[in-house]
């Protein structure tokens, strides 16, 4: 009797928390959906609802700017710190074991760095190179502190490959490019694939490095949002529409992609069986 209530208070301990978590996490999203549709667009007080902020995202609202600065940026730096990283991290695993360990070092030094002094050294180097402030410079923050994450995520995928891969696809006839493109490429997609996305999310999440490369010139949502909090009557309740587009949209993807996954798996077991 004594091992059955203390069951039962361990799993009553264990749901509370697990409550307590979920609540934490997604209280503030669930804030943030209602004022999304509150027809007030100053202060929380209810006031009927309406869907013109979604709209207003799409017809010149004040963010729309911001917004098309951000995708543009996280799109492009994805891709470029996609390829980048791609082609660094098939050359770190190909280098010996201590050339290699010396390289993943130094590869995982901007990705344990603090924000605010990777920000103040982009902005130094950009500030001695006599470049303009504006999108070139944040495009570059942005595929410098990106490109670190895509490499950790494609040499798990490069290091379980076999390393007479590369050999037997030359010696069924590819070239060297060949070899890369048809044969290793295609088995580290799942790799280059996590290692984008977390680019893009690392990307149009910023704000510390963006807010000090970016100039008066540039603003994305997250410094839009920063400067606009400051001046109440300048903000606009469609930022809460950009943040759930963005979560239901990130929600999407990962749906998906599980999906995806686990019908690869079945299709998998099932030709194995």
């Amino acid at each position: 009797m004594r091992k059955v209530l203390r069951d039962r208070l361990y799993k009553g301990i264990g749901l509370t928390f697990l409550a307590a978590t979920l609540l934490i996490l997604y209280a503030p999203i669930l804030v943030i959906l209602v004022l999304s549709v509150n027809d007030s667009r100053r202060g929380y007080a209810w006031e009927g609802f309406t869907l013109k902020w979604y709209s207003a995202l799409f017809t010149g609202s004040a963010l729309t700017e911001p917004i098309l600065n951000t995708l543009a940026v996280a799109f492009t730096a994805t891709a470029v710190a996609t390829v980048l990283g791609t082609i660094f991290a098939i050359g770190i695993n190909a280098l010996e074991k201590k050339r290699r360990v010396k390289m993943v070092l130094l590869n995982n030094i901007p990705v344990v760095n603090p924000d605010i002094v990777t920000a103040i050294s982009l902005m130094i180097v950009f500030s001695l190179l006599s470049l303009t402030f504006g999108f070139g410079t944040v495009l570059l923050a942005h595929i410098f502190f990106s490109m670190p994450y895509v490499i950790l995520s494609i040499l798990p995928a490069l290091r379980k490959l076999d390393a007479n891969l590369y050999e037997a696809g030359l010696d069924l006839g590819c070239s060297r490019g060949q070899a890369v493109t048809k044969v290793i490429l295609p088995n580290i997609a799942t790799g280059i694939f996590s290692g984008a996305m977390m680019a893009f999310t690392m990307s149009i999440d910023d704000f510390v490095i963006t807010y000090f490369t970016s100039g008066a010139n540039y603003m994305n949502v997250s410094t839009w949002l920063y400067s606009k909090l400051r001046l109440p009557q300048a903000f606009t309740p469609a930022a809460y529409a950009y943040n759930i587009i963005i979560f239901a949209v990130t929600i999407a993807v990962i749906v998906s992609s599980n999906l995806v996954n686990v019908r690869k798996e079945r299709l998998k077991n099932e030709k194995i069986g």
